[in-house]
C-alpha cells in the first residue's frame, strides 16, 4: 500500500484551521504565562503556557525538556514558534506547554539521567501526572484532553507522560526516544562506548547536586584539539576520560556497571511499557546517528507488551530530528519532497494529534506502520513491522571477497586481518571536530586498501531489491588475543556512471564487543585460536538496492573515534592502561561448518 493513496485526503481538513492564523505574528495570536507547578513532594517545576487568544476550547500539548525553555520572561516567545514544526501547532490553535524537567534550568529538585519509572516516590511519570492534573484544572479554555511530544531526550519524557496514567492524556509521540543507553542510542551500542557522542553529551549534561533554578546551566568546558581522532588517541582510556570529565556523577556511577546489570536494566524504558492508555505515535529516522535504536525497539515493546494500545510507527530517511526540519537531504542524497518535514507534519503527526486531542476524524487514515525506503525514495504502508510479507534472506561471506546467497561448500576457508589499536579504522575520511550526521550515509571508498577491513560483495543485481527489518550478523571467528570488537557494515555499491558513480553508500553499520557473545550480563574471554560464534543485531533498515548495484558487507574491529577502541584483551575497561591495548589477529571463517553471514528481510 502506498501512502499517496490517502495523503491527498488529509490536506484539506488539516489546513483549514491553519489558514486563519497563517503568517500572523505569534504574539498577536497567543498569550504567555509562566508558572511554577508544585509536584507531590513540593518541588516546583517551571512551566511556560502559551494559550491562543480565542474563546474556543483547545487541547493541551506538553513538551518536557532538560534543555531549557528559553526565552524566559513574560511576553517572550520561542523563535521556533514563528515557522516550521512548532508553528504548525500554533496555527492549529493548540495550548502549548513547555516545562523544564526536575533539576534543570528554572525547575527545582535534583536531576537524574533517564530517571527510571518507579524511582522512589517521584519519577518522570509522577511529575508528568502532577503537571497534567494542575494544567487541566487551572488553565482556562482547555478541553480536558492532553498530549505529550518530544524528540531525543524529550522523547523519553514524552513516553513518561504516556506512562503517567492520568486520564486526560489521550495521545503521546515519543520521537527518536532515549530507550536503552547500554544496548543502543547515543551512549553505548552493545556495550561499546560511543566515544565522541557520549563524552560530549555527558559533559554538557553534567548537572551538579544542589541545583538552584537558573536560566543558564553551568557547563564544564572540554576542548577537543586539533580534531577528535587525535584527541582520543591522546586520551586512550576510560580512566583518562574520567579525569577529564570529573566531577561527573553519572559518568562515575556508570563506571561501576561495565556489564548489562540491573542498574542498566532499570534504565531501559521498555520495562515500563505495559497497559499504556493513550494512543502512541513513535517516530524515528533510519539514518539517525543518535537514537536510531530507540524508535524501532520502543515500537516493538509496545506492540508486544501493550497490545491494546493504538500505536503507529513512522520512520523516514532522516537524521536525528530531521522530520522537524528540512528532512529531505542528508549528505550527498536528496530523498525528495515526501521526506520533507512539511510532508511529515501534514501527513503523520498533525493528523495523529488532531484526531485524539481535537477529536477530528483523521487518524483512521494513517496506517499502523509507515516506512520510507531510501534508494527508491518512497513510502510504504504496512499493518505491522517487520512486514508480514517480507521474506528472510541470508547473505553468506565467501572466499575471494564474495557475498552470495549460497551457503559455502568449502571445508576450509577463512580470511584474517590484524587489528591494531594504534591505527584504528576511521569512520570518516577526514578527521574533524564533532560527529557529523552525514556519516550514516557516507561513501566508504576511502577505506580501500586498508588490510584491516574485510570486504565481501555480490554480483550486480538483476533487479531492484528492497531490504527491510533488522540486520543480523553471525560471525564465526577466532582471535589471537582474549577479546576484540566486531564492526559490521552493510553498503550499497553504485555502478559506474551517473551522479554517484562508484559510490559505496553506508546503509547500516554497528558493532558488538566480543566478550558479550554469550550475553551482555556475562562477559567471557576468548581462548586464543579457538573459533567462537559472535552475533550482532543491528537497527532496522528500509533501503532499495537498485538493479545494477551491488550489496557489500565489511567487517572490521574498530570504528574510531565514533566508538571507543577495545584493548583487545579481557581486562577491566574502566581501569586498564594504555599499555593494555595490543594488536589482535582476527580470523573470520566462511566454510561449510563455520559459515559467517548476515540476514535481513526482502519485500
Amino acid at each position: 500500500m502506498k501512502l499517496r493513496l490517502f495523503s491527498a485526503l488529509l490536506l484539506a481538513g488539516l489546513l483549514t484551521a491553519a489558514a486563519a492564523f497563517a503568517r500572523q505574528p505569534v504574539d498577536e495570536l497567543y498569550d504567555k504565562a509562566e508558572y511554577r507547578i508544585a509536584m507531590r513532594d513540593s518541588v516546583k517545576l517551571y512551566t511556560a503556557v502559551y494559550t491562543p487568544k480565542t474563546d474556543a476550547k483547545a487541547p493541551i500539548l506538553i513538551f518536557r525538556t532538560p534543555y531549557g525553555c528559553a526565552p524566559y520572561g513574560p511576553g517572550e516567545f520561542p523563535r521556533g514558534f514563528g515557522s516550521g514544526y512548532m508553528r504548525s501547532y500554533i496555527d492549529r490553535g493548540y495550548i502549548v506547554v513547555m516545562q523544564d524537567v526536575r533539576g534543570r534550568f528554572m525547575s527545582e529538585g535534583e536531576f537524574v539521567h533517564v530517571r527510571p519509572a518507579g524511582y522512589g516516590e517521584t519519577d518522570e511519570t509522577t511529575d508528568s501526572y502532577d503537571t497534567v492534573d494542575w494544567l487541566v484544572k487551572n488553565i482556562p479554555g482547555n478541553n480536558g484532553r492532553v498530549g505529550f511530544a518530544g524528540c531525543s531526550y524529550p522523547g523519553f519524557y514524552a513516553l513518561m507522560g504516556g506512562l503517567s496514567g492520568h486520564p486526560a492524556v489521550k495521545a503521546v509521540s515519543p520521537q527518536a526516544p532515549v530507550t536503552d543507553w547500554y544496548m543502543g542510542d547515543d551512549v553505548h551500542h552493545n556495550g561499546i562506548l560511543m566515544l565522541s557522542d557520549a563524552v560530549r553529551f555527558l559533559n554538557s549534561m553534567n548537572t551538579p547536586s544542589g541545583h538552584t533554578p537558573t536560566d543558564r546551566m553551568p557547563r564544564r568546558e572540554l576542548t577537543f584539539s586539533p580534531d577528535d581522532r587525535t584527541f582520543f588517541l591522546e586520551h586512550p582510556t576510560r580512566a583518562d576520560l574520567t579525569t577529564l570529565l570529573a566531577p561527573n556523577a553519572f559518568w562515575e556511577e556508570m563506571s561501576g556497571h561495565p556489564d548489562y546489570d540491573e542498574w542498566w536494566r532499570a534504565r531501559d524504558t521498555r520495562r515500563a511499557c505495559y497497559n499504556i492508555r493513550p494512543a502512541m505515535l513513535v517516530v524515528g529516522g533510519t539514518y539517525d546517528a543518535e537514537d536510531c535504536y530507540g524508535a524501532w525497539n520502543l515500537y516493538r515493546a509496545v506492540v508486544r507488551q501493550s497490545a491494546q494500545t493504538p500505536v503507529h510507527l513512522v520512520v523516514g530517511p532522516w537524521s536525528h530530528g530531521a522530520w522537524r526540519g528540512d528532512g529531505r537531504r542528508l549528505g550527498d542524497f536528496d530523498f525528495g519532497e515526501e521526506a520533507s518535514g512539511r510532508y511529515y507534519m501534514e501527513h503523520f503527526e498533525a493528523p495523529f494529534f488532531d484526531c485524539h486531542l481535537w477529536t477530528r476524524d483523521t487518524v483512521d487514515r494513517l496506517p499502523p506502520v509507515a516506512v520510507f525506503s531510501s534508494g527508491d525514495d518512497r513510502w510504504h504502508a504496512f499493518g505491522r513491522w517487520t512486514p508480514a510479507g517480507a521474506r528472510r534472506m541470508t547473505f553468506y561471506l565467501a572466499d575471494g571477497g564474495r557475498l552470495t546467497t549460497e551457503k559455502p561448500a568449502a571445508r576450509n576457508s577463512s580470511t584474517s586481518y590484524l587489528s591494531d589499536p594504534a591505527d584504528p579504522v576511521p569512520y570518516l575520511e577526514t578527521p574533524g571536530l564533532g560527529r557529523p550526521k552525514e556519516y550514516m550515509v557516507a561513501d566508504q571508498r576511502f577505506l580501500a586498501g586498508r588490510k584491516d577491513v574485510l570486504t565481501f560483495v555480490t554480483e550486480p543485481l538483476a533487479e531492484d531489491m528492497t531490504l527491510v527489518g533488522p540486520v543480523e550478523a553471525t560471525l564465526e571467528a577466532a582471535l589471537s588475543t582474549s577479546d576484540a570488537d566486531f564492526v559490521v557494515k552493510l553498503i550499497d555499491c553504485f555502478p559506474d556512471g551517473g551522479g554517484e558513480a562508484g559510490m559505496q553508500m553506508l546503509v547500516r553499520g554497528d558493532a558488538v564487543r566480543g566478550r558479550y557473545r554469550d550475553g551482555f550480563a556475562r562477559p567471557k574471554a576468548f581462548s586464543p585460536g579457538k573459533p567462537e560464534c559472535v552475533r550482532l543485531r543491528m537497527p532496522d533498515i528500509a533501503h532499495t538496492f537498485r538493479a545494477g548495484h551491488r550489496i557489500m558487507v565489511q567487517v572490521q574491529s574498530s570504528w574510531f573515534p565514533l566508538m571507543e577502541r577495545s584493548p583487545q584483551q579481557f581486562v577491566d575497561l574502566w581501569s586498564c592502561a594504555a599499555s593494555d591495548f595490543v594488536p589482535c589477529r582476527v580470523t573470520l571463517f566462511h566454510q561449510r561448518d563455520r559459515a559467517s553471514f548476515i540476514s535481513v528481510h526482502k519485500l
